[in-house]
C-alpha cells in the first residue's frame, strides 16, 4: 500500500484532500492528513470582526467537516519531517511513513521577532487582526475608543493577503465616519514598502485612494524597535511614528516543524519550484499555499490556483510522468474599500495588475482596478464560496492560468 501524507488541514491541505480523494484507488492508496488543530479558520473573514461585521461564528467551523471519509485524519502535533527516511515523527513518537508528502503548513505571526512589541502593551493598545484573538480584543477595544491616532503598521514582506492592511485602514475610514468621530481620528499607514503594493500601478491606484480618504502614508519604513512606554514605533534610520493605537502586521513566519526538519530558508518558506510546486531538495515532496517561498501572493486565491497545479503534477509524478503544469504565480484579491464598495486586482508573476473587466471580457460583473459595489459583493460573496466550494476541491469558473482577456495593457 502507498501512502499520501498532507502536512496542514488549512486551505490548501483541505483543497488537495478533497482533490485527490475521489482519484486514487483505495485499494492502492492510503492517505493520511495531519493537524494539530480541530478548527478550521476563514482567515479573510478576521479583517471584518474589529468593525463588527462578522462574528466569530461566521469565521470557525470543524475541520473534519471538510474531510473526505476514507482519509485517515491524524489531530496531532507533527515532530518532524525525516524526508531522507520519507518519514514524519509526531508528538506520541508514532511515525509516519510516506511515498509523497504535500507540506500545507501556512504561516503564524511572530510579534516577539520585533524588540518591544510585546513589551506589556500587547493586547492593551497594540493589536493584531491576523489572529481570531487579535481580531477580537481589536474588536472590544474599538467600541469603547474614542479617536486619536491609529497607525496601522506592516513589520515586514512577505505576509498572508498583502492587500489586508490596507483593507483594514480603508474600513477604518468608514468605520471611524460611521461612529461619528472620524474628525477625530487620524490615521497613518506605515509600510516597509516604496509605496502602498507590492506592485507598481496597483500600488500609484493605491496610493491616490489613501490620499483621497485623508489617510497618511509613510513608506520605507524598516522598523527596529516599539516603546510602548512613549507610544512611538522606532526605524533603523531613527524615524519615529506615534500612535495612540497601534494594529500591527508583525513578522509572518513559516511553521516551526519546517524550521525543524531543515527545510526551510530564513523565515521557515519551503524552497519550491515556482512552476510545479514540487520541493527543489525532494522530489517526493510538494508544497502549497503560503508554506512556499514562491514570489507569488500569499492568499487564498493563490492557493486555489495552485491546487489545479499541484493536482495534476502530484498524479504524474505518481505515475512516473514529467511534470508539465505551471503555475504561472496567478492571484486574485477583492479589496474591501469601504461605504459598500471594493476594489479587483488580478495578476501573476509577470503581469501586474490591469485595468478590465472580470470575469467575462467586456461583461464582469467586476470591474478590475476599479471601486465598484459589485466588487464588494463579490468580497462579501467569497465567504460563502470558501466554505461550499473552495474547500471542498469543487471546480470554480476561474482558470488557474491568468488570462489577459478583458484586461487593458
Amino acid at each position: 500500500m502507498k501512502k499520501l501524507v498532507i502536512l496542514g488541514a488549512g486551505t490548501g491541505g483541505t483543497i488537495m484532500v478533497n482533490k485527490l480523494a475521489p482519484v486514487l484507488d483505495p485499494a492502492e492508496w492510503e492517505i493520511t492528513i495531519i493537524d494539530q488543530e480541530e478548527v478550521h479558520y476563514y482567515q479573510p473573514g478576521f479583517l471584518f470582526i474589529p468593525f463588527g461585521i462578522y462574528s466569530r461564528a461566521d469565521v470557525i467551523k470543524p475541520k473534519r467537516d471538510f474531510i473526505p471519509p476514507g482519509v485517515n485524519v491524524v489531530m496531532e502535533r507533527a515532530e518532524v519531517i525525516e524526508p531522507d527516511k520519507s518519514r514524519i515523527k509526531l508528538s506520541s513518537g508514532k511515525i509516519l511513513p510516506y511515498d509523497y508528502l504535500i507540506i500545507a503548513t501556512g504561516v503564524r505571526i511572530h510579534p516577539e521577532e520585533t524588540e518591544g512589541l510585546k513589551d506589556g502593551a500587547w493586547y492593551q493598545n497594540i493589536f493584531d487582526f491576523y489572529t481570531l484573538e487579535g481580531a477580537t480584543r481589536l474588536a472590544n477595544f474599538l467600541k469603547y475608543w474614542e479617536g486619536g491616532r491609529l497607525v496601522v503598521h506592516v513589520v515586514e514582506m512577505p505576509i498572508k493577503c498583502p492587500v489586508a492592511p490596507l483593507e483594514f485602514v480603508f474600513l477604518a475610514d468608514w468605520w471611524f465616519t460611521e461612529q461619528g468621530i472620524r474628525d477625530k481620528t487620524e490615521i497613518i499607514y506605515v509600510t516597509p514598502l516604496p509605496g502602498a503594493f507590492t506592485k507598481p500601478r496597483a500600488s500609484k491606484f493605491l496610493g491616490h485612494f489613501l490620499e483621497k480618504k485623508n489617510i497618511h502614508l509613510v513608506p520605507d519604513f524598516d522598523i527596529e524597535r516599539v516603546d510602548t512606554g512613549k507610544n512611538k514605533i522606532i526605524s533603523y534610520d531613527e524615524r519615529e511614528v506615534e500612535y495612540d493605537l497601534l494594529v500591527t502586521i508583525p513578522t509572518n513566519m513559516g511553521d516551526e516543524i519546517i524550521a525543524r526538519s531543515g527545510l526551510g530558508d530564513d523565515l521557515n518558506f519551503v524552497p519550491t519550484d515556482k512552476h510545479t510546486l514540487q520541493s527543489k531538495q525532494y522530489e517526493n515532496i510538494f508544497v502549497i499555499g503560503d508554506a512556499t517561498d514562491l514570489p507569488s501572493s500569499k492568499a487564498g486565491s493563490v492557493a486555489h490556483f495552485e491546487a489545479e497545479i499541484l493536482f495534476e503534477n502530484i498524479l504524474r509524478a505518481m505515475e512516473g510522468r514529467p511534470l508539465t503544469a505551471q503555475f504561472d504565480g496567478h492571484a486574485n484579491c477583492f479589496i474591501e474599500s469601504g461605504f459598500g464598495k471594493g476594489i479587483l486586482i488580478d495578476f501573476n508573476y509577470d503581469v501586474e495588475p490591469l485595468p478590465g473587466k472580470f470575469p467575462l471580457p467586456g461583461i464582469g460583473p467586476f470591474s478590475l482596478l476599479e471601486e465598484t459595489k459589485m466588487n464588494h459583493w463579490g468580497k462579501m460573496m467569497f465567504r460563502w464560496m470558501y466554505w461550499n466550494l473552495l474547500l471542498k476541491g469543487a471546480e470554480l469558473p476561474i482558470e488557474a492560468q491568468m488570462n489577459m482577456a478583458g484586461k487593458r495593457a
